[in-house]
């Protein structure tokens, strides 16, 4: 656990805590919400979040049943031991994924969109997709349609927070449908 408690500090440190201290050092009279954290967007389009939970939920439940998803998920493989561990483990994962959004569709798009327009949801998805390099075929071909939608939600509402709630339920679907697939969903509540 001490390496994913490590491996998400440096996520949050180099995706969210340097790029935003850099803009505002950088162009100190900018908005912070301009990167993505208004929330006014999110709430009256939430309903593109329940479509696309309602896409994407069913697709989960298909791939899950892949041997490829079934190794690789969850990460920390502990995670069986304890609804404790589960617990702790998804935390750590809930907020690297709010670090991935805040930079790839907060801070990326936020910084491109007076310049690129919509074509910033182009520019930001190809490195979106290029950290997928290395999982599950499925999952690294998805990430390219992901990367656009995503972007494209986020360039509409001005906020992060739809992106993160879908990628969010998707990884707790994915790691307990991997768990139950495998018989090995917790039993006890705390790690021996």
């Amino acid at each position: 656990m001490y390496n994913y408690c490590w491996w998400t500090f440096t996520r949050l440190l180099r995706y969210v805590a340097f790029p935003l201290a850099v803009w505002k050092i950088v162009f100190p009279k900018d908005s912070l919400l301009d990167m993505g954290f208004r929330v006014s967007g999110f709430i009256r389009h939430s309903w593109i979040y329940l479509l696309s939970l309602a896409v994407v939920i069913p697709a989960v439940f298909i791939v899950a049943r892949q041997p490829d998803f079934g190794n690789y998920y969850p990460f920390y493989k502990q995670s069986s031991r304890s609804w404790f561990d589960l617990a702790m483990w998804e935390s750590l994962y809930f907020a690297q994924f709010l670090g991935l959004e805040i930079f790839f569709r907060g801070w990326m798009l936020g910084g491109l969109r007076k310049t690129l327009g919509s074509a910033a949801v182009f520019v930001m998805a190809v490195p979106y997709c290029m950290i997928h390099y290395g999982k599950p075929y499925l999952e690294a071909h998805g990430a390219v349609v992901a990367g656009i939608f995503l972007g494209s939600i986020a360039m509409k509402t001005r906020s992060i927070y739809a992106g993160f709630l879908v990628h969010i339920t998707v990884a707790l679907t994915m790691d307990l449908l991997a768990l139950h697939n495998s018989n090995s969903m917790p039993t006890r509540w705390f790690p021996p």
